[in-house]
Order: C-alpha cells, then sequence, then structure tokens
C-alpha cells in the first residue's frame, strides 16, 4: 500500500507528459494518500483480527490475487499513456494495446480491480469503503473521458466501452 502511494503520489507526476502538473493537486493527492493510508493502516494494525490461517483463507488469496491482477493492469495502462504523446506534445491520442482495446478507461479500471481485491484480501470496511470511493470518483472520469473520446475522433472504436470491458 506505501508502495502504491509513493509511486502515485511522488513518481508518477515526472513521467507524464504533456501539460504541467499543478502542484495544487499534488498536495491534495498527497494529503488523501497520508490520511487514506494512515487510516488503513490504523486500522489493519489496531483494530483487525485476523486468525491464523488468514493467509490461505479464500478471501485473502482470491483479494490479493485480484489486487496483484489490478496492479498489473494499471501499470500496463499507465505505461501506454506515457507513450502516446511525445516530449512537449499537449494533443489528445487514441490510446491502443492493452486494455484500452476494450475501455477508454483501462488505467481506471485496473485502480478499481486493484482497490476491490485490497479490501476482498482485507475483509475491511475501511478498505470497501475506499474501494467503493474509487469507484464512485473515478467511474465517472472513465464514462466522461469516453464521451470526450466519440466526440472528438471520428475514428475512435465504437465498439469499446467506457470502464468495464464488453459491459460499460
Amino acid at each position: 500500500l506505501c508502495f502504491l502511494i509513493y509511486l502515485r503520489t511522488f513518481i508518477y507526476p515526472f513521467f507524464t507528459r504533456g501539460r504541467p502538473f499543478p502542484l495544487q493537486l499534488l498536495f491534495f493527492g498527497t494529503l488523501f494518500c497520508f490520511y487514506n493510508g494512515f487510516l488503513q493502516g490504523y486500522y489493519l494494525i489496531y483494530c483487525a483480527e485476523y486468525p491464523n490461517d488468514w493467509c490461505t483463507d479464500i478471501r485473502f488469496t482470491s483479494g490479493l490475487l485480484l489486487f496483484l491482477l489490478g496492479m498489473g493492469i494499471n501499470i500496463h495502462s499507465d505505461l501506454l499513456l506515457r507513450q502516446l504523446r511525445k516530449p512537449g506534445e499537449v494533443t489528445y491520442k487514441i490510446p491502443q494495446g492493452g486494455l484500452f482495446t476494450y475501455v477508454s478507461g483501462a488505467n481506471y479500471f485496473g485502480e478499481i480491480v486493484e482497490w476491490f481485491g485490497f479490501a476482498i484480501a482485507t475483509w475491511s470496511l475501511p478498505a470497501f469503503a475506499f474501494a467503493f470511493f474509487t469507484l464512485c470518483c473515478i467511474g465517472p472520469r472513465a464514462y466522461h473521458h469516453h464521451r470526450y473520446y466519440l466526440k472528438t475522433f471520428t475514428d475512435y472504436p465504437k465498439s469499446r466501452k467506457a470502464l468495464i470491458p464488453f459491459v460499460f
């Protein structure tokens, strides 16, 4: 969890191309990540009680697999997005490859899967609340990106969905 917070907050903004990354957004993103990380960590350290065999429980193993799958999708999608523009370019381009073949918001889909996997693995109310918040926050962003792409690019794939492959 700490690695992902560190990656998203301090490393990712330096690899993006195009428009400058707003300092205010970086500040509030950092603040949110620290607060959320504190709440998740506090709950897992001081409140959660797991049996000794939790690591073999189906909830933990399936949640961990889902988390790793979502993280892989998220990292791969971010890599594809970063490669769309050359240094200094600010124009939008159609993402291709990976899950972008099926959805406009592959990176968002990966992040949602990631955090629901974490919630299942920890089986905790704060983690489920954060996963739901993630869905409610970036789900609409994926939808609006999808609408923007359809309106802006006449050659945008019509079969591509907004967020969930083959569904939505």
